[in-house]
């Protein structure tokens, strides 16, 4: 199993999906990274040597990727700022609603949480 940036990526996958499991690598990225290491995309992790996950590994860390506990920070942060400020968006976040102008009459489950029965509500027959 090899780890890169903290994170075990699977071994049966190729080397192209696998790097996506990093938080903040996707698919440009992850192609990117293996063109600089000299990797081929199609390759499959288990066949990767060590000197290659090394490769891999220092350029994640050296180059401009911010992936993992840096991102995640960084993310918790921005959303921490417009709170604090008072902005719509900060609102919507701090109330739990969606925050890119969806609807809410209908919908937005994932958000507000399960729907709650209306206390006294009769249930037509």
């Amino acid at each position: 199993m090899a780890r890169i940036a903290g994170v075990n990526i699977p071994t049966q996958k190729k080397v192209g999906i696998a790097l996506r499991y990093i938080y903040g690598i996707g698919p440009v990225n992850a192609v990117e990274i293996l063109e600089k290491a000299g990797v081929s995309p199609d390759t499959r992790v288990h066949k990767l040597t060590d000197a290659d996950v090394l490769k891999i590994r220092e350029i994640i860390d050296g180059g401009n990727y911010k992936v993992e506990g840096d991102l995640r920070r960084e993310v918790s942060m921005n959303v921490k700022r417009l709170m604090d400020l008072g902005c719509y968006r900060g609102l919507r976040h701090r109330k739990g609603l969606p925050v890119r102008g969806q609807r809410t009459h209908t919908n937005a489950r994932t958000r507000k949480g399960r729907a709650l029965p209306i206390a006294g509500k009769k249930i037509a027959k």
